[in-house]
């Protein structure tokens, strides 16, 4: 089994003149390591189940591009992206830029958006579930049209774009993967079947994964794909480091159930320490899972 490091905590001390080069050196141990890639949240606020909203937040994007500069091989990207913070035609543009200039290591990772006191906050629309769904597909079906040789216009119920030009086009090819963040059976799982290369899910336990899984093959037999095609990743249960031993058996029966990436998420107040403590205890045999 692989893993993703995803940092997600940036009350460190010292900051904020500390926050730069500590994220650079969990990254880039993080990749000594051996990690697939390294994610951070796509958030302007902290969340609420984390710390308070007033604590410090980086916006994703730029912090990526500084991560590219510091980092030679892992992938890098947004978990995940909330479709309402940014037009998809400038989105795609902006994780374009990303994969050229880090040659090729983009992900693209998606998803319907919930944080509404954010948007509220700073003054950016927040539409109904419904809408977001909506407008999530549009965003699927315009990155896709401007990682191709379509460059015409695209016509939606929420987005018109009179061309989608984009140049240059990623180095990864056909483009880069595009994650779907999410688990609900109706929508998210059946965007991740038509669109997605790689899908996201939550630590609901083994048999909600078992089940989450088999619902989204229900959806790959319906849209004539192939489910081995989407990369199966979740976020994990507990901390790791702290219990290794328990942490290893757990993902004994996600990796039975098709899981092929965890994302760990550094604990604490001193990220660095605990990746470089994760590959000591855990990595190695993390590997022999599968």
């Amino acid at each position: 089994m692989r893993f993703s490091v995803h940092v997600y905590n940036f009350t460190l001390p010292g900051e904020p003149d500390t926050l730069g080069p500590t994220l650079a050196e969990t990254a880039r141990t993080a990749e000594q390591i051996g990690a697939d890639s390294v994610t951070l949240m796509d958030h302007w606020f902290q969340m609420e189940n984390v710390g308070r909203s007033e604590d410090p937040m980086l916006e994703g994007y730029t912090s990526l591009g500084f991560l590219a500069g510091v980092t030679e091989r892992v992938k890098l990207g947004l978990l995940v992206t909330g479709v309402t913070y940014r037009h998809p035609g400038l989105l795609a543009k902006t994780v374009t830029t990303l994969d050229v200039l880090s040659g090729g290591r983009a992900i693209l990772g998606l998803g319907a958006a919930w944080y509404e006191r954010e948007h509220h906050a700073l003054g950016v629309p927040y539409p109904p579930l419904g809408e977001r769904f909506e407008r999530l597909e549009e965003t699927l079906q315009i990155v896709h049209q401007m990682w191709s040789d379509d460059d015409g216009p695209y016509e939606g119920k929420h987005y018109q774009l009179a061309e989608t030009i984009c140049q240059p086009q990623p180095i990864q090819k056909p483009h880069p993967p595009i994650m779907i963040g999410g688990q609900g059976e109706k929508k998210t799982l059946r965007l991740v079947a038509q669109y997605g290369d790689a899908c996201n899910l939550f630590p609901i336990g083994v048999d909600g994964i078992k089940h989450k899984l088999e619902v989204l093959e229900r959806h790959c037999e319906d849209v004539g794909r192939d489910p081995a095609e989407i990369h199966r990743t979740m976020l994990p249960p507990g901390d790791p480091v702290a219990d290794p031993d328990a942490f290893l058996s757990q993902m004994e029966q996600y990796a039975a159930l098709g899981i092929e990436t965890v994302s760990v998420q550094p604990e604490g107040p001193d990220p660095v320490r605990w990746v470089t403590e994760f590959g000591e205890k855990v990595a190695p045999r993390l590997a022999e899972i599968g």
